[in-house]
């Protein structure tokens, strides 16, 4: 679930650097602490966690920055980051297992082994298979649905796979890439139908204790004071700020694993040896497995990048198992990025070259991740220099100056002078979403405030924008804010509300565009 910041903020950050044991010197840029001091004081992130693998063995395993702003608690090599949806490789190496032991196959009907499996077209409630939950091509939109987890709601797991009923392809099964979440959670309960064991539990005992990976869970709930952790941190209206942990249990296996720099290394050790582990005998999954989750299986379409970018234009782009696949130079690259409120990361492969990098982060900034990123790959490729902080700086800039413009451009368009079809305390009362359920709107202090009542954070004020739109301004200032659209019926009754985030860089998970609120049925 990839995060957008809105605003850029600018702030100074002493940068602590902790050298970690495993830190070698074969082979790591030499520039490597002052390229990253550079990044994380141009995106003002406060802290980052670098590792890189080559041939086999851990090159570096380091902290850097900060756990918490405005605290001097330096991260180091174990201290613990939300790395978002890089889980969704750990889930497909999950169910890579059951797959060597002859439990379940990639093609396998979803509806065997979830009984109760239900799409909203029959003939893909019929044909969906594990594979193609993990895959991205549904049918479904980008990010449907993913309101039903983000903001932290009451749905359990069950819940929100049982939901999937009610939501409207938006595309024919198999014929286009649109990444979710939904269908990942859908993947990861497979694992407890089969071996009656939670996800959670089988993560714990089949990848963290063998990898002893110990600086890793999978829930940030489990954090005690004391745990070495990084904080989430986003820009808040222009401000640079520590929010709050969102809960990401229910989401578990599309994103909800927090790790470290130390153990992101021994993960990325085990990928590189294909499955094998490098420090005794034994596998945690064959290598024929290997091979297929880092084969193409969803065509990923390929454009151009911004100008300052133009080196990193791909021939080819797919989307594997839990993996994205793309080219850079020649070399075939095998990773993923991963968000949360707060966090972003970027862990990338490079087989040809037995090369692993991860980048941690606690800001909601990918260009930080990124330019190291790339200047760790061309180091290593042997490549001219680039200075990828201030390319990626470029298009981060670009891209918030164009939607501050569309934004003012809306604001300046609007007819500020219109009123609403009808007195306030008429938009009041229960709304239905298919999918969603109940969001309800009051009238309160001669205003209007509208609830997701199974999202406790999201409380927001309705301020009137134009005719019969208003926009939700959420209380918690980290949630996207939205407008919100009635449309009336010939008799002056509403017949539906239709939202739409504000902001043309809202993160996708905040899909709003794809609920229909119609009134309830007043008993």
């Amino acid at each position: 679930m990839p995060k957008n910041c809105l605003k850029h903020y600018v702030f100074v950050v002493a940068i602590t650097l902790v050298t970690s044991a495993f830190t070698q010197s074969s082979g790591a840029p030499a520039d490597l602490d002052a390229y990253v001091a550079s990044s994380m004081k141009t995106f003002d992130v406060p802290g980052m966690a670098v590792a890189i693998v080559k041939d086999g063995k851990i090159v570096v395993a380091k902290g850097y920055g900060v756990r918490k702003l405005g605290d001097p608690t330096p991260v180091d090599e174990f201290t613990m980051f939300g790395i978002g949806s890089n889980t969704k490789a750990f889930t497909t190496a999950a169910l890579a297992t059951l797959v060597d032991e002859g439990k379940l196959s990639w093609d396998d009907p979803v509806y065997q082994r979830l009984p109760g499996f239900v799409m909203y077209d029959p003939y893909v409630s019929h044909e969906m298979t594990i594979r193609d939950l993990l895959t991205h091509r549904s049918g479904m939109g980008l990010g449907e649905g993913d309101l039903l987890f983000w903001p932290h709601s009451t749905y359990s797991r069950e819940d929100v796979i049982y939901k999937l009923r009610f939501m409207k392809p938006q595309s024919s099964f198999r014929s286009h890439y649109a990444y979710d979440n939904l269908l990942y959670m859908t993947a990861g309960q497979i694992i407890p139908a089969v071996t009656g064991i939670s996800w959670d539990d089988y993560i714990r005992q089949r990848i963290f204790a063998p990898l002893g990976m110990n600086h890793s869970n999978v829930s940030n709930q489990a954090f005690k004071p004391g745990d070495d952790y990084a904080f989430p941190h986003s820009n808040v209206d222009g401000k640079l700020q520590v929010i709050p942990f969102g809960n990401l249990e229910n989401a578990g296996p599309a994103g909800s694993i927090n790790s470290s720099a130390a153990d992101m290394a021994k993960w990325v050790q085990l990928q590189l040896n294909r499955g094998k582990f490098v420090d005794r005998d034994g596998r945690l999954f064959t290598e024929e497995r290997s091979k297929e989750m880092w084969s193409a299986q969803t065509i990923l379409p390929v454009g151009d990048p911004p100008p300052s970018l133009k080196g990193l234009r791909a021939n080819f782009a797919d989307y594997a198992l839990g993996w994205g696949l793309r080219d850079y130079h020649g070399r075939k690259l095998v990773g993923h990025t991963g968000g949360v409120g707060g966090f972003v990361s970027r862990v990338m492969l490079v087989p040809e070259e037995n090369l692993g990098v991860v980048v941690l982060t606690n800001a909601e900034e990918s260009g930080a991740f990124d330019s190291v990123l790339y200047h760790v790959l061309d180091h290593y490729f042997q490549l001219p220099s680039t200075d990828w902080i201030a390319a990626f700086k470029t298009v981060n800039d670009k891209e918030e100056k164009d939607a501050a413009e569309t934004m003012k451009k809306a604001e300046g368009s609007r007819d500020a002078n219109s009123q609403p079809s009808l007195p306030l305390d008429k938009y009041a009362g229960v709304y239905n979403d298919a999918w969603y359920g109940p969001i309800t709107i009051k009238f309160e202090n001669g205003g209007l405030v509208i609830t997701f009542d199974h999202t406790p954070t999201m409380i927001g004020d309705l301020q009137h924008w134009q005719h019969d739109t208003f926009k939700a301004h959420w209380r918690v200032r980290t949630i996207e804010d939205a407008f919100v659209t009635f449309s009336l019926n010939p008799d002056g009754s509403i017949d539906s509300a239709r939202m739409a985030a504000v902001s043309p860089l809202a993160d996708f998970s905040f899909d709003y565009q794809d609920l229909l609120l119609k009134p309830a049925e007043k008993k």
